[in-house]
Parts: C-alpha cells; structure tokens; sequence
C-alpha cells in the first residue's frame, strides 16, 4: 500500500485519473506519462481534488503538478493566476520553462532589460534571475527542474 502511495504522488493526478478510467491495476515499477488534454489546458484540470488553490492580492491563484520525478528535481504541471506584480531581489532559484495559454507577463531583469511574453509563447527563467515580474493574469503550463528538489 505504501508503494501504491509512493506512486500515486509520484505520477501526478493525470495517472490516477487514466488509471481508474482504463480499470486496470498497474505495478508501481510501471511509470506512465502525465497527459495535459485540451480540456485540461482551457482550465478543467483546476477542478482536480489536488489542485492547491490560494488567495493573493491579485486574486485567486490555482496551480497543480502533473508530475513530479522520482528523484524530485523535476516538476511540471499548470498554473493560473489574476494580476500580479512582485520583486524578485533573491536569485529565483530553479530553472523554470512556462509556456503561457492565455495573458502574459512582463519580466524586468534587474539590469533594466524587458522580456514580455505574451498567450501562444514560451519563457525559460534560470535560477539566477533577479527583477520584476508584472501580470495582468494568465494562464501556464509550466516546467521546473531544481537541483536540490527545493521549490517544486
């Protein structure tokens, strides 16, 4: 039962959910690919039992991972958030690919250079990164590797 545990949180909801659709049993040795669906990306995988949804100053924010690595320095998963505007004064810390779905952001590097990315692009933050992230809202996919596991 323990294994079974292990696998479920390893693998994502995606897993679970295919796995009680298809009504086979599979062995936690047997790995299988999270699958992100058309309607999942519109914004039905937020209605998932495991979706962390929190409060901010923007409004509501709701993000899930759809895998995590059995080392777990990977993630991926999608996120969706209002309007946001932070400082990031202390290196970012992992090394995060985002492909936006809807909205956009702006990111202000700390030397002054601008990055905006708009719905239909995609954005690779390295862990270094130091600025001003800004937001009208948005919708993401998002994909995170960290080498000590930490911020996943």
């Amino acid at each position: 039962m323990a294994q079974t545990r292990a696998f479920l949180s390893a693998t994502g909801w995606l897993s679970v959910m295919a796995l009680s659709l298809s009504g086979a049993m599979v062995a936690a040795e047997s790995p299988h690919p999270a699958k992100l669906s058309v309607a999942d990306l519109a914004g039905a995988g937020f209605r998932n039992p495991h979706t962390i949804v929190t409060e901010g100053p923007g409004g509501t924010v709701w993000d899930i991972t759809s895998l995590k690595s059995s080392d777990g320095k990977f993630a991926s998963g999608m996120y969706q958030a209002g309007a946001q505007r932070f400082e990031i004064t202390e290196p970012y810390g992992v090394d995060e690919f985002m492909f936006f779905l809807e909205g956009g952001v702006t990111l202000t590097s700390s030397d002054g250079t601008i990055t905006q990315i708009s719905a239909g692009e995609g954005v690779t933050i390295p862990k270094e990164w130091t600025g001003v992230w800004q937001s009208d809202g948005y919708r993401k996919i998002w994909v995170i590797y960290s080498e000590d596991g930490s911020g996943l």
